[in-house]
């Protein structure tokens, strides 16, 4: 039997009196598709500090590839091939694109820490990076500074820099926000583009990108599981209309499950 890709069982996490996940069990198999979705508040970006280990739980187990990780810290994650981005974008930006992907790159070879040896003569570490932003589209800003590209450009090339590490598990948190409405098909033809056997975990709001994407969708509420299940289902779902939209969002959230 194939171990899952990543598997949480009975994750707990409280803040003092506040509980953010509470008894959360899901599963990620090789190659998934799965939607992080729920109302704001609800626990998805903590859930994923839990996953990637930048926060420790209470009670429950993470595995990855059947191997218990739970108190490895995020480094050794890595390492493993669990990566993740991040809500709000972290990148350098006094660097170009290029610079930026080279040292994840260099990051996950080992090489970071022969700061005396010139990048350019790391041929192999060059070619990875561009190939990962020809993958992404990035070519024609391999030379811009982070500064100087637009925030859409940043989304996917932080998609590119967790590209470097080689992921096998890839957890997105809100890959789409602050990206303009007409430049969101980019980035979900980014992830589309993406090699198959990663398993993908997506947190995000807009119903017509979980949609295209997800195979899969867990609805978190107040840090719990309400439903798994396809997205048409989930989204067709009066719990799932009620408590992620309330009753004045039930009428566009319908419409968004059919498509229109």
């Amino acid at each position: 039997m194939i171990a899952p890709a990543l598997e949480a069982t009975g994750l707990c996490k409280s803040f003092g009196a506040l509980t953010v996940t509470d008894d959360v069990t899901l599963r990620l198999n090789v190659g998934s598709r799965t939607a992080l979705i729920g109302p704001n508040g609800a626990g998805k970006t903590s859930l994923v500090g839990l996953l990637s280990g930048t926060i420790r739980p209470d009670a429950g187990q993470i595995s990855l590839f059947g191997r218990d990780i739970t108190r490895e810290g995020l480094a050794f994650r890595v390492k493993q091939g669990l990566v993740r981005t991040f809500q709000v974008s972290s990148l350098f930006a006094k660097l170009t694109v290029l610079e930026n992907i080279f040292l994840a790159a260099s990051e996950n070879a080992g090489a970071s820490s022969d700061m005396w040896r010139a990048a350019g003569r790391r041929r192999a570490l060059i070619e990875r990076a561009e190939g990962i932003m020809e993958r992404l589209h990035l070519t024609d800003r391999r030379h811009h500074r982070v500064s100087e590209i637009p925030y859409g450009v940043q989304r996917l090339l932080e998609i590119a820099i967790a590209l470097a590490l080689e992921p096998k598990v890839l957890l997105l948190d809100e890959p789409a926000a602050g990206i303009p409405a007409d430049e969101v098909g980019v980035l979900l033809d980014a992830v589309d583009s993406l090699p198959p056997q990663i398993a993908i975990l997506m947190i995000e709001h807009d119903m017509h990108v979980v949609r295209r994407f997800a195979t899969e969708v867990h609805v978190l509420v107040h840090g719990r599981i309400l439903m798994t299940g396809q997205p048409a289902d989930v989204m067709a779902s009066p719990d799932v209309r009620a408590v992620y939209l309330g009753d004045s969002g039930r009428s566009r959230f319908a419409s968004e499950a059919r498509g229109a």
